[in-house]
């Protein structure tokens, strides 16, 4: 307790809101009661079973159903239309490839609905087994209480008001230890939440300012961690990771649906090339040396941006009749020309040393060559020097989280 004392002494914000919720807590139970706040607790905590109930049987759902609706949609064999795409075009071919061929999004979209209707039949049910228990409770419960939700009507103030005062005050005192139990259940669940962000962000300064609080550290330390810190600390990292790759591999599949089509003249060009290359590198460096050579740095869009938000958005197309681009341009038009000839490729965002001491948006490419794996390169900085998977290559190259996760 005196930690406690002392950690509110010191303004530690963790400590002072789990504080306040149980404090509010009290203060509902002494408003409510004893019944009201005992009914009140009873269905917080089947709520919460509820919900617990549903989360678990919305993943043994989604677990069973993912590889089925893989399949459909492969079988669906869905074909991106040749011509310009719509933003909307762009958008379902983007989310239905991407449900098709990504286990995680797949199986967090199937969560994410079954739970909804899940949870939509368990209430129903829940309704109905309480109307059958209690068929006169509409509004009042059959002792006439209201509803621990619902405000007190005038009627009840007044049959209230004429209990004993030796029942009137019980009742607070119970409701107010309930109260109490209550705030507990409502903190512990806000701590919940915040060892997983620890676990997850260890070194941030938001996660020092929680575990520096002794109520969380109680908690987490007596509790949680006990029950299930071993698997929360080795299974979120993990799942976090995935779903870092997941949200990268969707940013490329929105590229990939983009600039799907593939121009006759860059078709044309990118053959001519690569003519009497002998090996997937020769073809991939080939490619990073006429798209380095042959497209200016376009400083005027580059500009426009910097100093007025102005974006031009390109497309490959107009990168290779224009020849000029910023750095998303020239990995767009290398992607597209490296696809032409059967290489695998990506477009990779982050950022990209500036040679000031810092670092600026910045957009390259990573390409498949057998046994190396994935190798990057940017042709955007051809001209300053080789850029084709030169060593220590990512102490200027920062790739948004998740990005080079199958490099």
């Amino acid at each position: 307790m005196m930690d406690t004392v002392r950690q509110l002494a010191e303004f530690n914000l963790v400590t002072i809101v789990l504080v306040c919720v149980i404090l509010f807590s009290v203060w509902q139970g002494v408003s409510r009661g004893a019944s009201g706040s005992v009914r009140h607790l009873f269905f917080l905590i089947m709520e919460s079973g509820l919900t617990v109930i549903a989360l678990l049987l919305s993943y043994k759902a989604a677990q069973a159903l993912s590889p089925t609706v893989a399949a459909w949609l492969q079988e669906m064999t869905i074909q991106i239309p040749s011509h310009e795409l719509s933003w909307w075009e762009r958008m379902y071919y983007t989310t239905v490839t991407s449900i098709r061929d990504f286990a995680l999004l797949r199986f967090a979209l199937l969560c994410i609905v079954l739970y909804m209707l899940i949870r939509v039949i368990i209430g129903a049910l829940t309704r109905l087994v309480l109307t059958l228990l209690a068929p006169s409770s509409t509004n009042d419960t059959p002792s006439g209480q209201p509803h621990a939700d619902q405000p007190l009507r005038r009627q009840d103030l007044h049959q209230s008001a004429h209990k004993p005062l030796v029942i009137r005050f019980m009742s607070r005192v119970v409701g107010a230890v309930v109260g109490v139990v209550t705030g507990f259940v409502r903190a512990f669940f806000i701590v919940v939440l915040l060892f997983g962000y620890v676990t997850l962000q260890q070194d941030s300064v938001v996660s020092k300012m929680i575990q520096s609080s002794a109520a969380y550290q109680a908690a987490a330390n007596q509790v949680i961690e006990p029950l299930a810190g071993a698997w929360v600390t080795k299974q979120l990292p993990v799942f976090t990771a995935q779903v870092e790759e997941q949200l990268s591999d969707l940013m490329q599949r929105k590229y990939e649906v983009i600039d799907y089509r593939i121009p006759h003249n860059v078709e044309k060009a990118a053959f001519e090339v690569t003519k009497g290359a002998r090996s997937d590198e020769e073809k991939a460096r080939k490619l990073y040396d006429w798209v380095g050579t042959r497209v200016a740095y376009d400083w005027n869009k580059a500009n426009n941006y910097i100093q007025r938000g102005e974006w031009k958005e390109q497309t490959p197309e107009e990168t290779f009749d224009s020849r000029l681009g910023v750095c998303i341009d020239y990995a767009r038009l290398y992607a597209i020309m490296a696809r032409t000839v059967g290489l695998e490729v990506r477009v990779v965002t982050g950022r990209g040393y500036d040679g000031k001491g810092g670092y600026g948006p910045h957009a390259w490419n990573t390409v498949k060559l057998g046994d190396q794996g994935w190798i990057p390169l940017d042709a955007t900085w051809a001209s300053t020097g080789n850029w084709f998977n030169p060593p220590n290559f990512e102490a200027t190259h920062i790739p948004d989280k998740g990005a080079l996760s199958n490099s």
